[in-house]
């Protein structure tokens, strides 16, 4: 488990909890959720460790090997989590700063809805917990390959660092939005939204990609 903070006193922290009951209720006390999502970026606690807690690939949550299964506990979480400049994601409060383990993004985005398809055309996403995020300027679609399969894996900018993986099936309605533009003198498989033009790839490339 992670190591315990030394300039709280007898107050009981998260690296101290073993249950998930436990997590849950330090971080209703220290977070005021209901008036939207805590200023994480703008506190500075002092770093307690590491928790046993990971974000598989998939999306779901695990605390101490068990999944977490009860969505407005994962919500709760998701909502102080920042990655900082070291690459690292941390669950953040006022007084603590303790680290978690992410398989890949930190979030899943599981549904997108199109606006105005087109030129114009705006694309919001929904993450697994209940982040809804229009992609643009502000938040940027990024497409990597994956190296064992070179299967195309398209990321969404959320807030701060922190990015949701584009689901495989909602991967497929981005492609079937796409067009090929010229991007720098190559021609681009590329995708709108928002008023921004986010390349996918060569376009020569897509099909092996996109199989």
């Amino acid at each position: 488990m992670a190591k315990k903070m030394t300039n709280s006193g007898n107050r009981k922290a998260l690296s101290d909890v073993s249950d998930i009951s436990g997590l849950q209720a330090l971080l209703s006390r220290s977070v005021d959720t209901e008036r939207g999502l805590p200023p994480v970026d703008r506190w500075n606690p002092d770093y307690c460790g590491d928790l046993d807690m990971v974000i598989r690939a998939d999306g779901t949550w695990f605390y101490m090997g068990t999944p977490i299964g009860r969505a407005p506990l994962v919500r709760l979480f998701s909502t102080v989590l920042r990655k900082d400049e070291d690459g690292k994601t941390y669950l953040v409060t006022p007084v603590e700063k303790i680290g978690i383990t992410v398989e890949d993004a930190h979030f899943v985005a599981v549904e997108m809805h199109v606006r105005d398809r087109g030129p114009d055309q705006v694309l919001t996403f929904r993450t697994n917990v209940g982040d809804v995020v229009e992609a643009g300027p502000e938040h940027a679609l990024r497409f990597e390959l994956e190296a064992e399969s070179d299967g195309l894996k398209p990321y969404l900018h959320v807030r701060g660092r922190l990015e949701a993986l584009v689901s495989r099936a909602v991967m497929y309605d981005i492609v079937e939005l796409g067009e090929t533009v010229e991007i720098d003198g190559e021609q681009m498989f590329a995708v709108r939204s928002g008023g921004e033009v986010f390349a996918v790839m060569p376009a020569d490339e897509l099909e092996r990609a996109a199989r």
